[in-house]
């Protein structure tokens, strides 16, 4: 199964994720400092049968993720996470053009 992990800014210090399928939250969790400690706890309550994970934060998907890169490359695939999000925003709001 592939599932998908939505990473939210909450505040000014917080982050909080869900893990969902099929349209389905599967859990979730708030209170985390970063993306990427939310993508580790996220990655911690996965089942036998998720093999990978379609990443979104802010709403913008960033990319879909085998299991093991998931588990070995969390800090590359949160920042590649937040870098996406932002140029998305920042090409709707006109900034950087």
């Amino acid at each position: 199964m592939i599932v998908r992990i939505d990473v939210h800014v909450d505040g000014a210090q917080t982050c909080s994720y869900a893990v969902s399928a099929f349209g389905d939250e599967l859990y979730s969790d708030s209170g985390f400092s970063s993306v990427l400690h939310c993508i580790a706890a996220a990655v911690e309550g996965f089942g036998e049968e998720v093999r990978a994970a379609e990443m979104a934060f802010r709403g913008i998907v960033s990319g879909t993720y085998t299991l093991h890169t998931l588990a070995t490359k969390p800090g590359e695939i949160a920042q590649h996470a937040v870098n996406t999000a932002s140029a998305i925003y920042a090409a709707e709001t006109g900034e950087g053009a």
